[in-house]
């Protein structure tokens, strides 16, 4: 497994200090606040490790071990995390019933709560069936790695520091990102083809946790693109995710490629929305994602 990929799984792997109590670490970020997408996949982790033994999901993110996966999640980001410090999730036990099982999540920093999450976990089952169908899009070995890509369109510094913070996710963008296109609005549309950069074990919970990860990395390029800006890494938007929800409909592994097809249907009010489709490389419909961020122009 790359030295990448396996301090990711170290990351996202916790410590139980109680019960229902676990602590998570940190790192340092791009920006000066944890990444949202580490907090939201900690957090699942954490509600994860509670659901009951006979049906539980691997208590290491590197077990091979089963079990009820989540069907959907809903998640406040409510301060900014401190990447230095570690974040305490506390997980309290809403409801265990025959077929789903409930739980809800905060992850506390210096005493106070910097996000919140609910989450519901499924036992298998068969039921009605169709889909959207997947767009089309370009074959994901044809594209520029993020190495090749971002040094292109950012300063050298800039481009550095983005390839090594996602140097265990294979991120290939099929158009020009934000920051390559600033000054020409267009389409608010983006695609993304993701997988982590090795294999992974079988625990369909650690894939859902990798997506949940990767899923808050690019989700509101569309909202900067309709307007022709590049965001953080060039300093023309100051932005921050506010809220994120996502369904996961059919099985799917994280380290096969997966096509994170995204869109914006509206900004107002300094908040720009994003939603998105995640399908497998055969077509199959895997993920629906919705998130709210802020998106500001900072002021001269």
């Amino acid at each position: 497994m790359p030295k990448s990929l396996d301090a990711l799984l170290d990351l996202l792997d916790l410590e139980r200090i109680e019960e229902d109590i676990f602590r998570g670490e940190s790192r340092s970020a791009l920006v000066p606040r944890v990444f949202g997408g580490q907090v939201a996949a900690q957090a699942l982790v954490a509600a994860g490790r509670t659901v009951p033994a006979d049906r539980s999901p691997s208590s290491r993110l590197r077990s091979s071990r089963g079990g009820p996966i989540p069907h959907s999640l809903h998640a406040y980001f409510l301060r900014p995390g401190d990447p230095g410090a570690p974040i305490v999730y506390e997980v309290d036990r809403i409801r265990d019933g025959r077929s789903f099982t409930t739980r809800r999540v905060v992850a506390i920093q210096h005493g106070h709560p910097i996000f919140h999450l609910s989450a519901s976990f499924q036992t298998y089952e068969e039921g009605l069936e169709h889909q959207a169908p997947m767009p089309d899009a370009p074959d994901p070995e044809t594209l520029p790695t993020a190495a090749e890509m971002l040094p292109r369109h950012l300063p050298a510094n800039v481009a550095q520091r983005l390839v090594e913070a996602r140097a265990a996710v294979d991120l290939r963008y099929a158009d020009t990102p934000p920051w390559g296109s600033v000054g020409t609005p267009r389409e608010a549309r983006s695609q993304v083809w993701f997988r982590t950069n090795g294999k992974l074990a079988d625990d369909p919970l650690l894939h859902v946790v990798l997506a949940t990860y990767v899923s808050d990395m690019t989700l509101l390029d569309s909202v900067l693109l309709a307007h022709g800006r590049g965001g953080w890494a060039v300093g023309d938007v100051v932005g921050a995710s506010l809220d994120h929800a996502m369904w996961f409909h059919r099985p799917f592994r994280a380290d096969e490629w997966l096509l994170y097809d995204q869109e914006s249907p509206s900004a107002s009010g300094g908040r720009g929305l994003g939603q998105a489709r995640i399908y497998t490389q055969s077509g199959q419909l895997a993920v629906t994602v919705i998130q709210e961020g802020v998106v500001r122009v900072p002021r001269d």
